[in-house]
């Protein structure tokens, strides 16, 4: 993608969150600021007990920052009652998370069919998305398949193919291929990169494979409760 046609699709400014734990105030985001655009892959490192996750939460609109914003293709959410943010959340955010979370009484197509029966795409036009997704991860043949008769590396591509189903603008990972062994993790990480280029969107990915990460454009870090470029 041309650096011309590239748009911001994640802004993060000034965030800050915390937790009480006890009498204890845990202090997780400080400020933190970030921006990401379209056709961009971003890593971010950081050691267990940083903030990864709530980050990602932030960013996805699971969760409200104490202060500061999120912006969504320049959109303010601060505002926003549950049903915009469920709104903007569908139309334009994929999540792949560490555990598949597929639907096991449905197929393989069925669960990946499912985001977009619900935000109103007709079944036929459902089905050939999840098909040509599906396909696309190398799944044609186990379109009918239910999870339960799928490897894990099978589980985990349908839900990343189920994230983009929406041809959301952000996909949030959060370490995607952490429960897979280190050459399925491999494939479906290469897998998840070419689609995720081929359909233009912006990434955020947590990981702890720092191999993995060396391949995307760029990783980032929490430190002391701020975001910032990761250094070896």
């Amino acid at each position: 993608m041309s650096e011309t046609k590239q748009t911001t699709v994640l802004t993060l400014e000034a965030l800050g969150r915390s937790f009480h734990s006890g009498d204890e105030e845990l202090h997780i985001l400080r400020g933190a600021n970030f921006a990401l655009k379209s056709g961009e892959l971003v890593s971010l490192v950081a050691p267990s007990g940083t903030g990864k996750s709530t980050l990602l939460h932030l960013a996805g609109l699971l969760e409200r920052p104490d202060r500061g914003e999120v912006f969504i293709k320049g959109q303010s959410t601060s505002k926003l009652g549950e049903a915009g943010r469920t709104a903007l959340r569908r139309d334009e955010i994929g999540f792949v998370y560490q555990f598949h979370h597929l639907l096991r009484e449905f197929t393989a197509v069925e669960n990946v069919m499912l985001p977009q029966l619900a935000a109103g795409v007709k079944p036929a036009e459902a089905r050939k998305r999840a098909e040509d997704l599906l396909g696309r991860f190398g799944l044609s043949h186990r379109l009918a398949a239910l999870p339960g008769r799928m490897s894990g590396g099978e589980q985990q591509r349908t839900a990343i193919a189920r994230a983009l189903a929406n041809r959301p603008s952000l996909l949030l990972a959060d370490e995607p291929t952490g429960n897979l062994d280190t050459k399925t993790a491999d494939l479906v990480f290469t897998e998840l990169m070419r689609v995720v280029r081929e359909e233009g969107v912006a990434a955020l990915i947590a990981t702890h494979n720092e191999a993995l990460a060396a391949a995307m454009d760029r990783t980032v870090t929490l430190y002391e409760g701020r975001i910032i470029p990761f250094q070896e």
